[in-house]
């Protein structure tokens, strides 16, 4: 009996033991869902999106219009590539024209409001937008934003259908979700998948203030700025980024939540631009050695390296060495979790920050301030590098600052502190090096080489040593671990 029921791969057997013997128990399979429904009733309103180029202008920074990262910088380094929209074969496109890209976008209001990623629209001369039914409109963009790589734009048509707009804040790695878009100009391809991650940033230098949601639903070159459905028919994402070294799909992609995308999208389109907060630090991760080093109880929050002087988090208190573990109710864990939730707090928020300093738990109170337009400049937004343990002898040698070496430094405007000008065993390991000026040695700060000697001078055999350094104007934690005898 046992050999012919597996035989049937529809049920599972389930062997349950009784005094009477043994009784079979079936159990039929889960069914794999059915986007069928979704397609058909939501389908309609996935758009794609052809920017027109006259000219070889620039895509914000972002590369020549109508070309994709691979095709400018086939060794791009940085393998987090947006996916641009896919240049038009030769045989779609004019002979005196720039070129065209295509893309994929979706209508939020019957009346012809259509969102997309900021990319696959940049600095285009033109946009169309096709329909399933065959039906072209030439779009206005109302406003683009960078940072969140959104853009709006607006066509004139009444009564088009339109997609629902879900809550990507109750979404949850395993779930289900469908995609639509143009995949290499396939107009209105569906691909679906599971959410693999909640909340992923990308790194200081890959829109920080976005907390992706990671999939792996298979999306290429093209799929830029169509809607991630879950399988209740409503969109939590807009499709833009994938992590590939080949230009294609490899399991990992990343959309921006809705949530965030329609906040920008309404301030675009009350007030032609996106506000977002900001308190003027520069935070990096905490290591085991750090939180030893500060008497923290664990590992987690963001280590403030650097505050803004003038900035919001300095006014409320805030100090170099502080870890905040909490942000306006929200749990810090590492260093890029607190970007998104800043830049997502309006600004004059009066935020609730929870902190740690020298092992004690406080709380601050920080008004929050708006980011310039433009984004912020790196040192106060990007996270500092995280430090590197070390092992052996400190290893360090360092010299008092003279007029002579602060105009090498590149005219180094701080005050005090030591400059490192060799390094050896486990100074180097901890990411240490000629030129890097020692601002503290734990809590202590350090105006001159008397100074540093005598705060290191009671360092004891398997201990770790904080040091604040400077290093091209921006400040980080290092940690050196003292070698056992």
């Amino acid at each position: 009996m046992l050999k012919r029921a597996r035989q049937f791969a529809a049920v599972f057997v389930l062997l349950c033991f009784s005094a009477s013997g043994v009784v079979l128990a079936a159990t039929p399979t889960v069914a794999l869902p059915d986007f069928t429904s979704i397609v058909q009733k939501y389908g309609p309103a996935v758009v794609n999106v052809v920017a027109h180029y006259n000219h070889a202008s620039e895509m914000d920074d972002e590369g020549p219009a109508g070309q994709s990262p691979q095709q400018q910088e086939p060794q791009m380094p940085d393998i987090f590539r947006r996916l641009f929209g896919m240049p038009l074969g030769p045989q779609f496109q004019q002979p005196d024209r720039g070129g065209e890209s295509l893309g994929s976008g979706f209508v939020i209001s019957s009346d012809g409001y259509i969102l997309t990623n900021n990319h696959v629209v940049a600095n285009a001369d033109s946009v169309k937008v096709h329909f399933s039914d065959h039906r072209t409109f030439t779009a206005k963009i109302i406003g683009r934003d960078k940072i969140y790589d959104i853009a709006l734009l607006k066509i004139n048509a009444t009564d088009l259908p339109t997609v629902q707009i879900g809550n990507s804040n109750d979404l949850k790695p395993g779930q289900w979700v469908v995609a639509i878009g143009s995949p290499y100009g396939l107009d209105h391809s569906v691909s679906a998948g599971i959410i693999s991650y909640v909340g992923r940033t990308l790194g200081s230098q890959d829109q920080p203030t976005v907390p992706f949601i990671q999939t792996d639903v298979p999306i290429n070159r093209g799929n830029s700025g169509g809607p991630l459905f879950n399988l209740a028919g409503q969109v939590i994402g807009i499709n833009s980024q994938i992590f590939s070294t080949s230009g294609g799909a490899m399991g990992l992609s990343f959309s921006i939540p809705i949530d965030l995308a329609m906040n920008a999208a309404n301030q675009l389109k009350t007030k032609g631009y996106v506000s977002r907060g900001m308190i003027g630090v520069t935070v990096q991760s905490m290591s085991e050695d750090v939180a030893k080093a500060k008497g923290a109880p664990n590992a987690q929050g963001a280590l403030v390296a650097q505050v803004q002087p003038d900035g919001a988090a300095g006014k409320g208190g805030m100090q170099i060495g502080d870890i905040i573990t909490s942000f306006d109710g929200h749990k810090i864990y590492d260093s890029s979790s607190l970007p998104p939730i800043v830049a997502m707090t309006a600004p004059g928020t009066e935020a609730t920050v929870q902190i740690v300093r020298d092992g004690k738990p406080m709380t601050l109170k920080v008004k929050v301030a708006e980011m310039p337009r433009n984004g912020l400049s790196p040192q106060y937004l990007a996270s500092a590098p995280a430090a590197t343990n070390g092992g052996g002898l400190l290893g360090l040698t360092v010299q008092d600052i003279t007029p002579d070496i602060r105009a090498r430094l590149g005219g180094y405007a701080g005050k005090g502190g030591v400059v490192v000008t060799d390094v050896q065993g486990p100074a180097a390991r901890a990411n240490l090096s000629p030129g890097d000026v020692i601002l503290r040695v734990g809590n202590k700060p350090v105006n001159n080489v008397t100074e540093f000697r005598r705060d290191t001078a009671n360092v004891k055999p398997g201990s770790v040593v904080l040091l604040l350094v400077s290093r091209q104007g921006q400040n980080l934690f290092l940690t050196i671990s003292v070698p056992e005898k």
